[in-house]
């Protein structure tokens, strides 16, 4: 599996959304750490990967991909027989799933995103927070969360009755809000915070995490290190980073 490569920024959700299924396929690949803040996301060389000039970009041969989503499902599909089954088999299960993935891009993701800007991104950047945003923010996550909470009420997982990728793509966004004071709108409800806390519990999950901490070496300069650890609270390891 040494063809597998990504193009990312470990700080990057979409980053590391394709590592989780990655780590869940226990498949073998090469980061990429690309600098964005340089601007190497925009330069002749990657806009080959990507014409858009976004994170990440997967190589794995002679195929070369763009859009998170779409490699995790290209993942998911290709390395079937590898690792978490991801997908189900049966029609109505893989349609099940198929409509909570469009879900999560197009109500979760919506407003989870900007909300992990305000409270998560802006202070690691050393911006300050709208928090009139993030209240109003809060408020629409909420309302999501209210149809997440009967759907969970139904099922274990929100792929269905199986752990899959549905349940996946949601996990970088949920572990940097579930690390600011938007945690508050998962507990309160009891089956998303079940929910919540078995998918950042998984094995696959704390790998990406912890290859976050060592990809990041790369932002000792401007001290990203510091304020990822600052942002998770896991004192313990901040003099790694000093």
């Amino acid at each position: 599996m040494g063809g597998l490569r990504v193009h990312g920024s470990p700080v990057s959700t979409a980053t590391m959304r394709v590592l989780a299924v990655l780590h869940e396929k226990e498949l073998e690949y090469d980061f990429v750490q690309v600098d964005m803040k340089s601007g190497e996301h925009k330069t002749d060389k990657f806009l080959a990967l990507n014409p858009f000039g976004q994170v990440p970009a997967l190589e794995d041969g002679d195929i070369k991909m763009f859009e998170s989503r779409a490699i995790t499902q290209y993942l998911a599909h290709t390395y079937a027989d590898r690792g978490t089954q991801l997908l189900f088999k049966e029609p109505k299960k893989m349609a099940d799933q198929s409509v909570w993935v469009e879900v999560e891009v197009h109500h979760f993701d919506k407003v989870a995103s900007k909300l992990a800007w305000e409270l998560c991104y802006k202070p690691m950047f050393g911006m300050k927070t709208d928090e009139a945003t993030a209240e109003e923010l809060k408020g629409e996550l909420g309302k999501v969360l209210d149809v997440y909470e009967a759907r969970l009420a139904r099922t274990t997982f929100i792929s269905g009755d199986a752990f899959g990728l549905a349940d996946v793509h949601h996990a970088p966004v949920v572990h940097y809000l579930m690390s600011s004071p938007a945690k508050e709108v998962f507990v309160a409800r009891p089956h998303v915070g079940k929910w919540v806390e078995y998918i950042l519990s998984r094995p696959a999950w704390a790998r990406v995490v912890a290859d976050q901490k060592k990809d990041c070496a790369r932002f000792k300069d401007n001290g990203m290190q510091r304020k990822l650890v600052l942002l998770f609270g896991q004192q313990d390891n901040e003099a790694a980073f000093e």
